[in-house]
């Protein structure tokens, strides 16, 4: 059960299911079919069986992460054992019951992944406060609104922007039981949370990025296997993905103000 003092605001207008604020997840339920935008979003529904895939997820990205943080003031050996030993302590109690997504999978594909990646040439922005570009959390306001006084938000976690073979790009962890191919990565472009985040991106932190560098690992039993892909932009992809984003917005109040 959540605590009063740290729940999360609602998304919502008071006393209203007219959400104002979305992330790609909600926006993604809503396009894909207005009942499970009412089950999962309005009524808040989950499936029992996401909840190993989820909490893998989690630890995955919280492990990369912290290790992110560490390489820019450590050498790699030093932040690989302190990621290992945090990811170590952090699971413990280790609940998820899931003939992949276990602890012990977890702690392999994280040393794995960053041995894979030990010499990666996509580096880490340095943002202009000094702070690494890791763990961005973004609140976007849109210049119109379910009400005029209430604009709406698009809201996201980027997990790092990188610069790469002289480019700019959003990159973005993924755990997966599919097979790393190209039909895999084409499965990103269109793609909500991809377009968000090279829009974000762009105009939150002012940095001109071509798109979003996708490091997948397939987790397997006894094995994981990574692959990086890429999924890019144009400015005119982006401009039409704001624009279906505003029919799309529109679409939900109708729903909400209808009570369909």
């Amino acid at each position: 059960m959540t605590d009063e003092n740290t729940k999360l605001p609602s998304p919502f207008l008071p006393g209203t299911n007219i959400q104002f604020a979305f992330d790609s997840i909600s926006l993604g339920w809503l396009k894909e079919c207005a009942r499970k935008y009412q089950y999962s979003m309005l009524e808040g529904w989950r499936s029992n069986a996401s909840s190993a895939h989820l909490v893998f997820g989690l630890e995955y990205h919280s492990a990369l992460q912290l290790y992110d943080h560490l390489r820019l003031g450590v050498e790699y050996e030093e932040a690989l054992h302190t990621t290992v030993a945090a990811t170590m302590a952090h699971t413990t109690n280790w609940a998820p019951d899931h003939p992949t997504k276990t602890r012990e999978n977890l702690v392999r594909s994280v040393i794995w992944y960053l041995e894979n990646f030990r010499d990666d040439p996509a580096k880490t922005i340095i943002l202009a406060n000094g702070e690494p570009a890791v763990e961005l959390s973004f609140k976007m306001e849109l210049d119109w609104g379910p009400t005029d006084t209430q604009p709406y938000l698009l809201c996201g976690h980027i997990d790092r922007l990188v610069t790469f073979a002289e480019g700019t790009y959003v990159m973005d962890r993924k755990t997966t039981n599919s097979a790393l191919g190209a039909s895999y990565f084409d499965n990103f472009n269109p793609d909500n949370q991809m377009s968000l985040y090279t829009l974000a991106a762009k105009i939150i932190y002012q940095t001109p990025v071509k798109g979003v560098i996708i490091d997948a690992a397939q987790i397997q039993v006894g094995a994981t296997k990574y692959a990086r892909g890429f999924t890019h932009r144009s400015e005119a992809q982006l401009i039409e993905w704001l624009y279906g984003t505003h029919y799309w917005l529109a679409q939900a109040v109708r729903y909400a103000e209808a009570n369909y």
